[in-house]
């Protein structure tokens, strides 16, 4: 039988039962007793922590650290999430930057929201046929592995721009921990000191990047200290200079350096022309849970909204958690919900996204009706496929004592982004502009695609599938989620959804439970290794499904909500082994 009784209460009410009912250590997950004052606690990866006050959940625990301390001196959420980020470009390397960009989503206590746009643009010079090469075909190295992949970096300014319209804290106190953190060191972990023995090989053309991350060109162990000292110095000008310390002067003037000394196209106008950008977010409902997440040039929350809208007209509470007949259903909605990513979304500054009607329950109901519930769709490169995506990003998710929450998911794109760490400067640049179509017209069921949308064009974001989301329930705020996975996330997320509310999980058994992934093409339902039981498999396939099998699926850090009591629940993915909750 394919059906498991444990997860079949649903939604709040579920977690009402469940926290009245369960013990501490049910579910895999440790419910940590709260204590009073303002002391900070921590918790690390795979465990839940409970506090009354603020809490911050990343994949650093030294960054999340950092940000409490802010919540914990009466910064608030906005204060708390730049000072985490800054944190996250010293501690996380591989994708925690002040070299690349991202999405912050913000939900005020009375219920408003925004949302901060400070994904990466194109420089000037940028142009469709960019990723072409001598004899005019398309090349995976211009595009993704080389410095005309470098795109005009965005995380100050758009951390520069929340501290202005809604931060409390002096901007010094927020950088200043990141800077201490660079200049003084911190110990390597077993888990940083993988990766960074896994990314030297390719760092060996980039003197700059063996010089910052190795030792005389080893690699370091665990327990050994990592000093930044060049990116100490960097971090100390955005604190005296604000955003003007990284977008003009002697930090731009190394950009613009490294830029030519590679090959890439950022000048000096691209960076003081930068701008981050406040939107309006984009707002779903299903089974009365408000889903506010990031519009475009973010698919997050417009391909989750459509998938929900499609899944709300299925019980899945009474379908059962990994089913059968759930996971068809899931990845129909996927499939469709991909598609229409790959067909109409893009930077809204460039062109009409039509998100009212992607978003619309309307719209989901034409789609669900065409749903064959017992046999799998099918997908081609004639409807089109996502483009390529780096699964190295991070999210970290930030709730104060008052109630505003925080959620922020940004990369440099690859792991440790394009590998060019600048020279003086001590910061790794993304390789972001691998997220623009390869080149017009080239749709291939491997994974490229060449539609009018994403195509690169000079001061143009590019696509991402960030997803940072939050959750509320009746006027009141419920969860913040965020993954890093690539074209992934949006399918994480939305499933950590699903297991709140439909599945009645708890925290850290929604946050834990196994993942499943369809993005239209490849025509494959991913899920993780070990995930499905073998005849849950096998009704798959036998409605026409293939299956693979892969490793892990994103990294969910979130802030929930105890409906009964307010405490903060932080929940840190063991996914990522470095990574923390940590609260007063």
């Amino acid at each position: 039988m394919e059906r498991t009784a444990t997860f079949q209460l649903r939604g709040a009410n579920a977690w009402i039962l469940l926290w009245l009912l369960l013990s501490c250590t049910a579910c895999g997950w440790r419910h940590s007793p709260v204590t009073g004052g303002d002391v900070l606690r921590t918790a690390g990866a795979g465990e839940v922590l409970r506090t009354s006050g603020g809490m911050v959940t990343s994949a650093s625990l030294k960054a999340s650290e950092v940000g409490a301390s802010v919540l914990r001196e009466g910064g608030n959420a906005v204060d708390a999430a730049i000072a985490t980020g800054m944190a996250l470009a010293v501690t996380y390397p591989a994708a925690g930057n002040i070299g690349g960009g991202g999405f912050m989503v913000i939900r005020f206590p009375d219920g408003r929201a925004t949302t901060i746009d400070f994904r990466e643009r194109a420089p000037a010079a940028a142009h469709p046929g960019m990723f072409l090469d001598a004899d005019g075909e398309y090349s995976r190295d211009i595009h993704h592995n080389s410095a005309v992949s470098v795109g005009v970096p965005g995380t100050v300014a758009g951390f520069a721009l929340a501290h202005e319209r809604y931060g409390s804290v002096g901007w010094a106190r927020l950088v200043d921990p990141a800077v201490a953190l660079a200049r003084d060191g911190f110990v390597v972990s077993e888990h940083l000191a993988d990766s960074l023995a896994r990314v030297l090989p390719s760092m060996a053309p980039f003197p700059a990047s063996v010089a910052a991350y190795s030792r005389n060109g080893e690699p370091y162990s665990p327990g050994d200290t990592l000093r930044l000292p060049d990116l100490a110095a960097a971090l100390a000008r955005i604190r005296d200079e604000g955003r003007e310390g990284f977008y003009t002067g002697e930090t731009a003037r190394r950009i613009v350096r490294e830029m030519k000394l590679q090959g890439g196209l950022i000048a000096e106008r691209d960076l003081a022309g930068y701008e981050a950008v406040e939107r309006e977010p984009i707002r779903g409902l299903y089974r009365g849970y408000e889903i506010i997440g990031m519009g475009p040039p973010s698919s997050g929350a417009a391909a989750m909204v459509q998938m929900l809208n499609i899944l709300e007209g299925w019980d899945l509470g009474r379908l059962g958690f990994g089913t059968s007949a759930t996971l068809h259903r899931m990845t129909e909605a996927m499939r469709l919900a991909y598609r229409d990513r790959a067909r109409f979304l893009g930077d809204p500054d460039f062109g009409r996204v039509p998100v009212e009607r992607l978003t619309s329950k309307a719209y989901a109901a034409e789609l669900r009706d065409g749903i064959d519930l017992e046999r799998a769709g099918l997908s081609s490169p004639e409807g089109v496929t996502p483009a390529s995506e780096s699964s190295e990003t991070t999210h970290y998710s930030v709730v104060d004592a008052a109630g505003l929450a925080v959620a922020v998911t940004y990369t440099l794109e690859a792991g440790y982004g394009s590998r060019i760490v600048v020279t003086g400067g001590g910061f790794l640049l993304n390789n972001e502009m691998g997220d623009f179509n390869a080149r017009p017209g080239l749709t291939t069921e491997s994974g490229l695609i060449g539609t009018e949308a994403n195509l690169a064009g000079p001061g143009k974001r590019m696509l991402s599938s960030m997803s940072p989301t939050i959750l509320a329930r009746d006027g009141r705020l419920f969860a913040v989620l965020g993954s890093p996975g690539g074209r992934t996330i949006i399918n994480t997320v939305t499933q950590v959804a699903l297991n709140l509310i439909d599945h009645g999980m708890d925290p850290g058994a929604a946050v834990e439970a196994s993942r499943a992934h369809h993005q239209w093409l490849p025509d494959r339902l991913n899920v993780e290794e070990g995930g499905l039981a073998p005849e849950t498999v096998a009704a798959l396939e036998a409605m026409g499904h293939g299956i693979g099998a892969g490793g892990r699926q994103g990294a969910v850090h979130a802030v929930m909500l105890d409906p009964i009591t307010g405490e903060r629940i932080g929940v840190a993915d063991s996914r990522a082994s470095d990574g923390g909750s940590a609260g007063y």
